[in-house]
């Protein structure tokens, strides 16, 4: 993805949330310089990842399949193992019209995802096989607003703005917004983007990014780059 297309993202995605009344932490609206400046201040935003995340999965065509993230709050890994302390992460998420979020599941990640605002969020639902593997002919059970119900494999659930949908892991699924663009929610367990999303098929997770311009906010896959050692 080029530098210039992922702030350009960057600035819609700011203006959609504003327009669904919610309002992103300071440190969205930081310069990379700013960031450099304050980094030993804000070590637990570095590590656990918060911030702006946008990805086309290696595919190069981000209006057919990719994702506007941006982590709001993430726990620890340490806490969630030992059973007490940080266990939580918190996301907002864009999807655009007819665009993909490929099939995937998480092996430790348990979320709700949650319709805020727009048009229709389709989920597309299929179970694991034995091993935890993507399973074609496999159903299972999600909650949708904390009511239990069974899936077939290939079901598409359509979820409309307030509504949600529990996955545990093991839960592969695939989502895109119907109707227009839609401002999704993500409650879940802590977050580990690097290790634990399984892919159906074999793409990436974070984007290779053309530096056309400057950044206007860092990435999360950008921070290494920038805020890493002494400099």
């Amino acid at each position: 993805m080029k530098r210039s297309q992922i702030n350009a993202i960057m600035a819609s995605a700011s203006e959609m949330i504003r327009s669904h009344g919610f309002v992103l932490p300071p440190f969205a609206g930081w310069t990379p310089a700013e960031f450099v400046a304050r980094k030993d201040s804000v070590q637990h935003i570095i590590t656990a990842r918060c911030g702006w995340d946008i990805t086309d999965y290696g595919a190069g065509d981000f209006n057919r399949m990719g994702l506007f993230l941006f982590t709001l709050r993430n726990g620890r890994l340490s806490d969630l193992k030992r059973g007490g302390g940080m266990c939580y992460a918190e996301k907002l998420l864009i999807s655009r019209e007819d665009q993909l979020s490929p099939m995937h599941t998480h092996r430790t990640k348990a979320e709700d995802i949650i319709n805020r605002g727009g048009a229709t969020l389709v989920v597309e639902l299929f179970g694991s096989d034995d091993h935890g593997g993507f399973a074609p002919d496999r159903g299972g059970h999600v909650m949708c607003d904390g009511i239990a119900r069974a899936f077939a494999p290939g079901e598409r659930l359509r979820l409309s703005p307030g509504q949600s949908v529990t996955l545990m892991p093991g839960d592969w699924h695939a989502f895109w917004a119907e109707g227009g663009d839609v401002l999704i929610g993500e409650v879940s367990t802590v977050n580990d983007d690097q290790t634990d999303n399984i892919f159906r098929d074999a793409i990436g997770r974070f984007p290779t990014v053309e530096e056309d311009v400057a950044p206007t906010h860092l990435l999360v896959s950008d921070y290494g780059a920038w805020l890493a050692g002494d400099g």
